[in-house]
């Protein structure tokens, strides 16, 4: 059992934590809004759950997750973050984030900003391309045919053997994108970025469709496809 430190906790980090719960791991959840803004998700998700500040969270876990907007990347504690592995969830979406020239001339990738941010810590990107309310529906236990790979990225070869473990505790296998500089492929308004969603299923109120399971070979069809 882990603990897994979740920096932004909401509609992603909220089920995460869930899923984590489900898994056996203990979760330390954190916002901007401070630890009492999270008493109502702490109950639901029991005594293995916990509310902290983004620091607190920080320290605290074994493995971090952070899901906040792209734009509130300057807040997220970097010293308490040194040595760890930090899974990002982040997308880039100027009308939210306002614009970002390495992100618009493709110089950059989002991960590889938050790496920059994050120098002392061990970046792996993943589920921005995974809408939060597929993720329990997807989740299938290791050993099953139909079970779902999530695309990661990362620049370190053991934090994306750390990340991925996490990630198969949850219910999902991974594909490995390759390096931080290669994450582009499964960012907004690339083919791998809407991969696990079934465009013959009706569209929820937000215009979503239906959750799809991917194999490994979907997933890597999707990424060979991205171009700049």
């Amino acid at each position: 059992m882990s603990t897994i430190g979740l920096i932004g906790t909401g509609k992603i980090g909220a089920n995460l934590a869930r899923m984590a719960i489900a898994a056996g791991h203990r979760v330390v959840l954190s916002n901007s809004r401070g630890p009492e803004a999270l008493a109502d998700l702490v109950a639901e998700l029991g005594e293995r759950a916990s509310a902290a500040t983004p620091a607190e969270a920080a320290l605290a876990g074994d493995l971090i997750v952070v899901c906040v907007p792209l734009h509130a990347l300057r807040d997220v504690p970097t010293a308490e973050l040194a040595g760890k592995v930090v899974i990002d969830t982040s997308n880039y979406f100027p009308e939210r984030d306002g614009a970002v020239h390495g992100l618009e001339s493709g110089e950059v990738t989002v991960s590889a900003l938050v790496q920059e941010h994050l120098e002392k810590s061990k970046v792996v990107k993943c589920f921005n391309n995974l809408y939060y309310r597929h993720m329990s529906l997807l989740a299938r236990p290791s050993g099953t045919s139909d079970r779902t790979h999530l695309t990661i990225a990362g620049d370190d070869a053991e934090a994306k053997t750390a990340a991925a473990g996490f990630i198969d505790s949850i219910g999902y296998s991974v594909v490995d994108a390759g390096p931080l500089a290669e994450g582009w492929r499964f960012e907004f308004g690339h083919p791998a970025y809407a991969v696990y969603t079934d465009d013959t299923t009706e569209q929820d109120e937000n215009g979503i469709h239906g959750p799809a399971v991917r194999t490994a070979d979907e997933v890597r069809e999707a990424l060979a496809k991205a171009k700049r």
